[in-house]
């Protein structure tokens, strides 16, 4: 399974990519809209976890993009706010999986990770 992480907080991402890997998932990571789209471009992406906390594009665009060049694609997002708590981002956003913060532990991340990718291969 191949796994983008868009996240701006480079620190972060590390941490999620080491415990992703763990698993023996390939993880590319992007940080911020253009990279993100560059490596869908190019990548057989499985799942992306992907901030909706992004300080340079957005990740409504990394997401609409996925739903175009990787249909199949799981879409897990994760945010530092309170924003679509109410689960509104499910409709927003056809191919989302997963709505999480991002303080859940790594390894909680990572088990929504394999969940949704085998749901896919």
């Amino acid at each position: 399974m191949h796994v983008l992480i868009v996240e701006t907080d480079t620190a972060l991402a590390d941490v999620w990519k080491r415990h992703l890997e763990r698993q023996d998932t390939i993880v590319s990571v992007a940080g911020c809209q253009s990279e993100a789209i560059g490596t869908l471009q190019h990548e057989p992406v499985g799942v992306i976890v992907l901030s909706l906390d992004l300080e340079r594009g957005s990740a409504f665009a990394v997401a609409d993009f996925a739903s175009y060049r990787r249909p199949d694609a799981r879409v897990i997002f994760v945010t530092r706010s309170g924003f679509f708590s109410d689960g509104s981002i499910f409709s927003l956003i056809p191919n989302t999986a997963a709505f999480i913060p991002a303080r859940t532990p790594p390894d909680d991340l990572a088990a929504i990770v394999e969940h949704h990718g085998r749901a896919i291969a």
